[in-house]
């Protein structure tokens, strides 16, 4: 999991000295298949050093600089809380992994630069949500994206009300119900009980989930990733009413989630979050075309880079499916395109993403298809 995009962009992409290794695989988080994760990692290890020797590299020193992530080979807690796919980071004093709810196509780059392109979905938000599910006797955080959901650690939340509660003693005699059409998490409270012991449960419900509410605030991101409720839908209503996160969408899934596994969860979740990144794309996507000709659009490589350097860019396409590498020089305001990397150079289309990101700005990691105009990549300017 990712849980600060931008600050994680701006570690991948300080200057470091000497060769970078990224590293990025697909892994399974139950079945035989679990097996062959690690024994998949050290084949691409091995290939790293291999490459690392013939670029020059004392084999001590790639063998050091490799250490960290072998020592994870036979380290089990490692391999029973991975998710769909580890990117992994490895640099001289740098050592930094992912387990993300995405899947990678293997791949292993041995570079002057960290290789940070795969993870431009994640770090830009675009098909990346949350799901808080709730109930009075258990409360899960997940992480999902299009292609799966995987449940992060609420270390500082209770587990449960009756966890908040303690010793408490509580009128056993109140009892919740609702009533009116159903409806995606937005049917209101109806509390049947005895005076005073109906409110006390209300506040101690609303204790309970304002506990969780200041947890995750801690915990997520804020750069607009949205979260789905799941619960029985008197208790969604209720956390509505004290939730801080900015990005609670109006929609939640309805039911009670502890029938529900983590997989159940994440059908119901992506056909509520779809629409709202759809929404997103669509209206970038149709202000490039209302800008188009107006000089504040751009499918020039050439042009983009400077522009995503010094801030410019609002919203990027990129084609995820495309590499060109080369290097920009912001003293000359001058960008070199080669037709394979040579020593210095990075990936343009990543260099054109991180700058956007960095800059506040929105990417839209899409196939080559899906750009707007007929570049391998498309700039909407702030100005």
């Amino acid at each position: 999991m990712i849980l600060n995009p931008v600050n994680e962009l701006k570690i991948l992409m300080a200057e470091r000295p000497g060769w970078c290794i990224s590293l990025f695989m697909p892994t399974h988080r139950s079945g035989e298949d679990t097996r062959q994760d690690p024994i998949r990692m050290v084949n691409l290890l091995r290939q790293a050093e291999e490459q690392l020797i013939e670029k020059g590299m004392r084999t001590v020193d790639a063998r050091t600089m490799l250490e960290p992530a072998r020592k994870l080979e036979g380290y089990s807690p490692f391999w029973r809380h991975l998710n769909d796919g580890l990117a992994m980071y490895l640099a001289e004093g740098v050592f930094r992994y992912y387990a993300l709810p995405m899947p990678f196509e293997e791949q292993l780059i041995v570079a002057e630069h960290f290789y940070i392109k795969p993870l431009l979905p994640l770090l830009s938000g675009d098909g990346r949500f949350y799901v808080l599910a709730l109930s009075q006797n258990e409360v899960r955080l997940l992480e999902g994206s299009r292609y799966s959901v995987g449940e992060v650690d609420l270390e500082g939340a209770p587990s449960s009300l009756a966890e908040l509660l303690g010793d408490e003693k509580r009128d056993k005699q109140l009892q919740f119900h609702t009533r009116g059409s159903s409806g995606a998490g937005k049917r209101p409270a109806m509390f049947f009980g005895h005076g005073e012991a109906e409110e006390q449960a209300k506040q101690d419900i609303l204790r309970y989930f304002r506990l969780i509410d200041a947890e995750l605030r801690g915990l997520l991101p804020i750069e607009g990733t949205p979260l789905v409720l799941a619960g029985v839908d008197y208790l969604l209503p209720l956390y509505r009413s004290i939730s801080s996160y900015p990005y609670l969408l109006e929609d939640g899934i309805t039911g009670n989630p502890e029938q529900l596994s983590d997989k159940q969860l994440h059908e119901p979740a992506w056909k509520i979050v779809a629409p709202y990144f759809q929404e997103i794309q669509h209206k970038a996507r149709t202000r490039f075309y209302e800008l188009k000709d107006t000089g504040q659009t751009s499918i020039n490589l050439e042009e983009i880079i400077p522009a995503a350097y010094h801030g410019r860019v609002d919203h990027l396409f990129v084609a995820l499916d495309v590499q060109r590498w080369g290097k920009y020089t912001p003293d000359l305001h001058q960008v070199s395109i080669h037709p394979e990397a040579q020593p210095g150079d990075e990936e343009l289309l990543q260099f054109a993403s991180n700058y956007t990101i960095l800059n506040g700005g929105s990417v839209f990691a899409v196939e080559k298809e899906r750009l707007p105009g007929e570049g391998i990549l498309a700039a909407i300017y702030r100005y």
